[in-house]
Parts: C-alpha cells; sequence; structure tokens
C-alpha cells in the first residue's frame, strides 16, 4: 500500500505531497512547487527515495521547484507530466514571466522528461497511479488516481467546496465542470482526494455539497 505527507508550500500554500511505496520505501513527490530544501529536508525524515517527480499542471506554484529538487540527488529525477497541452506554460518564458510578476525566486523554462496521456500509468515501488487528463483550470491539467488507496491526486480541478478557476490563460469552465463529473466522480464517492490547496475532501461529499458541482446543480 502507499502512505502519504503533504507539504503547503509556496506563498500560495500549495499542497506539495510526498507519496511513497509502503514496502520499498520508494516515493513520488507530486507538484514540488518551491522550498526546495523544506522538501528534501521532509524526504530525509521520511527515509524514502524518490523515483520521480509527477506535475498536475503547468502553473508556477506547482512546477516552480520541479528542476531543482531534480537536481537535488546523486542521480537526476525524471519529471514526468502533465498533458503536453500544458507545454505553453511550462517551456519558453511564459514561468520567468510568472516569477516576476509574483516576487518568487527566478525558474527557467523546463521541459519534462516526460509527457503524460490519458490511460498512461507512473510507477514508485510496487506501486502504480493511473493517469486522467482533467483539463478545464489548464488544458493539460492531469489528476494521478491509486485505486487500491482510493485516493486522487485533482490538483487545481477540485476542491473542498469550490472548483478551479477558469480565468488563466485557455482555462475553460465547462470543460472543467465535465472533468470533474464525467472523469473524477464516476471513480467513486469513497475516494478521497488531495487538492493543489486546502484540505483534503471525498467525491462523495463534493457530489453532494459542492455549490458549483454538485448533484444539486445539475
Amino acid at each position: 500500500m502507499i502512505d502519504f505527507r503533504i507539504l503547503p508550500v509556496t506563498p500560495f500554500q500549495q499542497n506539495c505531497t510526498l507519496l511513497w511505496c509502503e514496502k520499498t520505501r520508494k516515493a513520488a513527490v507530486i507538484d514540488p512547487g518551491g522550498d526546495v530544501d523544506r522538501i528534501r529536508a521532509a524526504i530525509d525524515k521520511l527515509g524514502i527515495t524518490v523515483e520521480r517527480i509527477l506535475l498536475t499542471h503547468g502553473h508556477i506554484d506547482h512546477v516552480g521547484g520541479a528542476v531543482a529538487l531534480a537536481g537535488a540527488f546523486s542521480s537526476p529525477i525524471p519529471i514526468e507530466g502533465p498533458h503536453r497541452e500544458d507545454a505553453f506554460l511550462i517551456e519558453g518564458d511564459y514561468l520567468p514571466k510568472q516569477c516576476s510578476m509574483f516576487g518568487l525566486p527566478p525558474v527557467t523554462g523546463f521541459t519534462p522528461s516526460r509527457w503524460l496521456e490519458d490511460g498512461n500509468e507512473v510507477r514508485f515501488g510496487f506501486e502504480a497511479l493511473q493517469v486522467l487528463h482533467a483539463p478545464g483550470h489548464t488544458p493539460g491539467h492531469v489528476v494521478y488516481f491509486h485505486a487500491g488507496a482510493r485516493l486522487a491526486l485533482v490538483g487545481d480541478v477540485l476542491f473542498a467546496g469550490s472548483v478551479g478557476r477558469t480565468d488563466f490563460p485557455r482555462g475553460d469552465h465547462p470543460t472543467l465542470i465535465r472533468s470533474i463529473r464525467e472523469h473524477l466522480f464516476p471513480l467513486g464517492d469513497d475516494v478521497n482526494f488531495i487538492s493543489g490547496h486546502g484540505p483534503m475532501s471525498c467525491f462523495g461529499d463534493e457530489r453532494v455539497h459542492n455549490p458549483y458541482v454538485g448533484d444539486g446543480r445539475f
């Protein structure tokens, strides 16, 4: 099975998640947006070995520390995700401009080791996460789902009591709602999820109570 720790990082308090295989202590880091020294210290304290860095989407608070963290170990760690539709957010000069706009430490654009597609798997130790393409907040946003643990890492698609913003470049609200209702909710009401910001919740609670995407709205 898996275990995890959530580390809010950057002034945006973005949830970076350390997720590891309990048998092997091999791990994945999801959305290391910054505060790399703090993330690295938590990894060392837990005694886990990072095999890959996973990104849900291309916004600076989710990817800002990825390259620095990937190079912080004796062997470089691959960076995987998101979907290539988010390339315009990660490659080129978009990230440096975001750093300047928000007063964050400078970060250069990069290309992930692997773009992910809907239906892909990513593995660490004996564990595997299913990749779901869930556009709307960004066009290349992906979600990671562990069926055995009934756990999803949904980035900025869905929050406890809310949904992701769609006023960023190439955001689309109807697409976001479809991603939640047609791709996430069918995974099951019992699925707990870790959002990019804020507390955990479960799909069943959001289906009933979320004012933006709950059943009562449709």
